[in-house]
């Protein structure tokens, strides 16, 4: 199975069928957290629809086009984070992530990115990682901005949640921008 070790607290594994009632637990837990910046928390209602999904994202792993990984801290699921879709011909990718309300603040994500950004460069020698955020995810900005990525723009009216539209600031770092960091 795909990991990577962050450090001696951290590990990115890919999701595996058997990950499914851990997952679930981890966004029924923390569903008002979420669904404040995504818009897919209240379709997920049951387990079973992770036993849908997850075959899709192995799938995705299998054919080289992305990849989905849960975040353990000291062994425990506490996000996820991943590529969205990777673009062979520009060598191009996207990184979207989130975190239990109860592990921010401590670096977890920061270091997790570093990881994938380092993984995406270096081993799979992509040019180009994007990073999407609400413009008003103050917490989810300061990621890509810590880790060195240029703010590009902004698209207006971008991804509605739950009735409203709101604007994402669009991140982008070059791999010859990077420095393997960690």
């Amino acid at each position: 199975m795909f990991s990577i070790d962050v450090d001696n607290e951290i590990q990115l594994q890919l999701f595996q069928m058997h990950h499914a009632q851990d997952l679930y637990q981890l966004v029924n837990q923390n569903r008002l957290h979420l669904r404040e910046w995504l818009p897919w928390v209240d379709s997920m209602t049951s387990v079973q629809q992770y036993h849908s999904i997850i075959p899709m994202w192995l799938k995705q792993f299998a054919d080289n086009q992305g990849m989905n990984t849960g975040i353990r801290y000291k062994g425990k699921l506490i996000g996820c984070i991943g590529f969205h879709q990777i673009d062979w011909a520009n060598r191009q990718t996207s990184i979207g992530y989130y975190l239990a309300e109860g592990f921010q603040g401590k670096g977890i994500m920061t270091r997790a990115c570093q990881a994938l950004i380092n993984h995406a460069f270096h081993d799979l020698k992509l040019h180009r990682i994007e990073i999407r955020c609400g413009e008003k995810n103050i917490k989810s900005r300061a990621i890509p901005q810590r880790l060195g990525f240029t703010e590009e723009g902004k698209i207006r009216g971008a991804e509605q949640l739950y009735g409203n539209y709101h604007d994402l600031i669009i991140y982008g770092l070059l791999s010859d921008e990077w420095r393997v960091k960690g």
